[in-house]
């Protein structure tokens, strides 16, 4: 940093008081943990006295130089590992180019981008034909794609859209098979947004009404109105919730009855694969995995898309591109043509069939090595494991804040979840020595926890 400020154009006497002050000359304090800079910073982060300084791969160094695996992946972001040349060359050389250019124009990445997104989405699931994949008269599919900065942006996005399209259906007289003659022609009436429980769509206000967690809802009442939360998993309740007043369902993906019942009733389905898409579980999307009549009709994206350069997307249906106009939605950064190419760079990694199959093969071995040293606890200490890939959780009978601090003096970085889960989401290019050291230290953390 002070050959980058001695580079500069700033007059030399400014670059001097800079490197003097105590917040350049700040070695000693960074080792210590940045414990002072923090006060500039508001506090809505818990997190432990740890700066990191670099990684490599599958780990990260703080400022004292000591070596941490990360099965965090800055919370299942960085899929191709840290500092990976191919994604460190792309930075470097859109950096010198263009970095920002706003929406007002186009760019060369975003496009690439849009494009690559629908075709690997496409090929990956050949044999599906509904919603998302329905096909346009050219025989391929019609989804399109809007970028965002972040996974909230795209889930707010992706509720604005459905409530677009809830009025679109409700002005045509095109609501489904069971709506009632009050519905038709007042389109406000169709705008609801069902979500379920124990899902997590984000903090803004829109995402926070979809989270159905008095944790981070309770604050922030009154939240947005016309949104409901049913249970998970409750298909025999689909009917109470999801009613020809539904714009919208938004949920991580199952049962083909919630894709059946929003055709009933004109809704559209919203996957969020936020966290599960893009490689994470063994398949392109987390969707992947189940059967072809479960399809969505709008996709959000962001975690690992650009390898954490912030990034956020929405792949919608045809029919929902068809209702969209010119002014509906923006952003000012989204789509940038540094985040954009980093993503094409990504994907040109994660979309491979052998490099989804080696994320598969690795998420066996995670879980075939945890196996043994979660075995005397089950019952006890340990509830279960359980996940796709290299998604895994080890769900506990209380909180396992000890374990994740255990584990982080021993050099693994953990990350917990929902209250009583340990997160395990590692690069996807985790070599498999790593899976078997991270199952070890994990193993040792909880047996000396059982002992307190």
């Amino acid at each position: 940093m002070a050959r980058a400020l001695r580079q500069t154009a700033l007059p030399q006497t400014a670059v001097g008081k800079l490197m003097a002050s105590r917040t350049f000359n700040s070695s000693a304090r960074l080792a210590a943990g940045v414990s002072s800079g923090d006060s500039f910073i508001l506090k809505t982060y818990a997190r432990p006295e740890l700066t990191l300084s670099h990684g490599k791969g599958s780990y990260v160094y703080d400022t004292a130089g000591k070596e941490y695996l990360d099965f965090t992946a800055g919370i299942a972001v960085v899929a191709l590992g840290h500092s990976h040349p191919d994604v460190s060359a792309a930075i470097a050389d859109q950096a010198t180019k263009l970095i920002h250019c706003s929406n007002l124009y186009h760019n060369e990445w975003a496009p690439q981008l849009a494009q690559t997104l629908i075709t690997a989405t496409e090929a990956s699931f050949s044999s599906a034909t509904a919603g998302l994949y329905a096909k346009g008269a050219d025989g391929k599919i019609g989804a399109r794609v809007f970028f965002s900065n972040s996974g909230t942006e795209a889930n707010e996005g992706a509720l604005k859209f459905a409530r677009k399209y809830g009025k679109h259906v409700a002005t045509a007289g095109t609501l489904g098979k069971t709506a009632s003659e009050a519905l038709r022609g007042d389109p406000n009436l169709k705008s609801n947004i069902v979500s379920f429980t124990g899902g997590f769509h984000g903090r803004s206000m829109g995402a926070l009404s979809v989270t159905a967690n008095p944790k981070y809802q309770k604050p922030f009442t009154p939240l947005i109105p016309g949104t409901q939360t049913a249970k998970y998993n409750r298909s025999d309740e689909l009917a109470a919730f999801i009613d020809e007043r539904t714009c919208g369902v938004i949920v991580e993906p199952f049962l083909r009855a919630i894709r059946r019942r929003c055709d009933q009733v004109g809704a559209v389905l919203i996957y969020d694969e936020i966290q599960c898409g893009l490689g994470r579980t063994g398949s392109l999307w987390a969707h992947h995995q189940y059967p072809e009549d479960c399809v969505p009709d709008i996709v959000t994206m962001a975690k690992p898309l650009a390898n954490g350069v912030p990034i956020g997307a929405i792949m919608v249906s045809q029919k929902i591109a068809d209702v969209m106009s010119v002014g509906d939605h923006g952003t000012t950064f989204g789509g940038n043509p540094l985040a954009c190419r980093v993503g094409c760079t990504v994907l040109g990694h994660i979309a491979k069939p052998a490099f989804l199959e080696r994320v598969k093969e690795a998420g066996k071995v995670l879980e075939s090595e945890l196996e043994p040293v979660l075995k005397p606890y089950l019952g006890g200490l340990v509830v279960e494991q359980r996940g796709m890939g290299l998604l895994r959780g080890i769900q506990f009978a209380s909180d396992p804040t000890p374990i994740v601090n255990l584990a982080l003096q021993r050099g693994l970085l953990l990350v917990a979840a929902a209250g009583n889960t340990i997160r395990l989401v590692p690069p996807l290019t985790v070599e498999n020595a790593d899976l078997k050291k991270a199952a070890t230290i994990i193993g040792e953390c909880i047996a000396e926890t059982s002992k307190k």
